[in-house]
């Protein structure tokens, strides 16, 4: 695909964007879950199944935080940015008018986002009575981002923020999707994430889509240099840091003695997965190379050699 071979999905946002289309999500008081069993390890550990099963809800909900929390992070202060450069032109890649229009409108959903997550987080407080304990302040794109364009040029760190923010939205529909799967859930949940999941779905594409363009126009020495990099942001990317780190937090929170903590905090050190070929998250980073022609390049399938299955 090239710059003029591309078309926009305006009238797609205009009659199907949930900013244009949803009414806002109540949470339900009944006794569904608020956050899937299956996204918090620790509440299925051994140790805290046996010791203290009735503190379920609290990790929970306190899960559900931060989960709000990184999504307002991801959307405001990583999505939006890159998407609203593009918007205005004000990017080192030149894309036409057609695409600054769908980058204008992945603004406006992604902080739209933003903010139906910040009222969910409040109307989850108001339900359960429950403040948040310490948030984290950055997500692993925080600094997998920044680490990877530190690796190259000043005329590259463009095209390999593009690159690296079309990985994260094409892992992040998969994750949205999950929650709007699981029937064990509260509806609200549920639809509240179909909703964000609906948007995702166009978004991923459009990321895609760009660097396709990006990619099948850059020269061969450009391509090697960020080919180069793509294990530096990946590993960094992929970390269990962020998470164990809020775990530790949330376990100390939780009402019980100190030994009971320690066994906790072992539980939490055992649920990292490895950062190659074997990590959830993969499949969906290998698609993003493969529709958006990277994984076509000899330079892109040495770089990523320990992921491929």
């Amino acid at each position: 695909m090239n710059a003029l071979e591309y078309r926009s999905f305006a009238d797609a946002w205009e009659e199907r964007a949930t900013i244009r289309t949803r009414p806002r999500r109540r949470i339900e008081d009944d006794q569904r879950l608020i956050y899937p069993l299956s996204r918090q390890p620790l509440v299925q550990s051994a140790t805290f199944q046996r010791a203290c099963p009735h503190l379920r809800d609290f990790v929970l909900v306190q899960s559900l935080y931060k989960f709000i929390n990184d999504v307002v992070i991801f959307e405001t202060e990583i999505v939006d940015r890159t998407a609203r450069r593009i918007a205005k032109d004000r990017f080192t890649v030149r894309f036409p008018f057609a695409c600054r229009y769908d980058a204008m409108t992945v603004v406006v959903d992604e902080d739209y986002h933003a903010l139906v997550a910040m009222d969910f987080l409040q109307q989850t407080i108001a339900l359960t009575g429950l403040e948040p304990i310490a948030l984290p302040t950055e997500i692993e794109l925080s600094r997998a981002i920044p680490s990877a364009l530190a690796q190259v040029p000043e005329a590259l760190r463009d095209a390999l923020e593009l690159i690296c923010v079309g990985i994260a939205e094409n892992t992040l529909t998969d994750d949205v999707a999950a929650f709007a799967r699981d029937d064990t859930v509260k509806p609200s949940v549920k639809g509240l994430m179909a909703d964000h999941l609906l948007d995702e779905g166009r978004h991923s594409s459009f990321w895609a889509r760009l660097t396709r363009i990006y990619w099948q126009g850059a020269p061969e020495v450009d391509r090697q240099m960020i080919a180069q990099v793509l294990p530096v942001f990946l590993g960094q990317y992929l970390t269990n840091d962020i998470q164990q780190a809020f775990d530790f937090k949330l376990i100390e929170a939780l009402p019980v003695n100190e030994t009971l903590r320690q066994s906790l905090r072992e539980e939490v050190l055992g649920l990292a997965y490895p950062i190659n070929h074997q990590h959830p998250l993969l499949g969906n980073i290998l698609r993003f190379f493969r529709s958006s022609s990277m994984l076509e390049s000899p330079c892109v399938q040495e770089a990523l050699r320990g992921y491929l299955p």
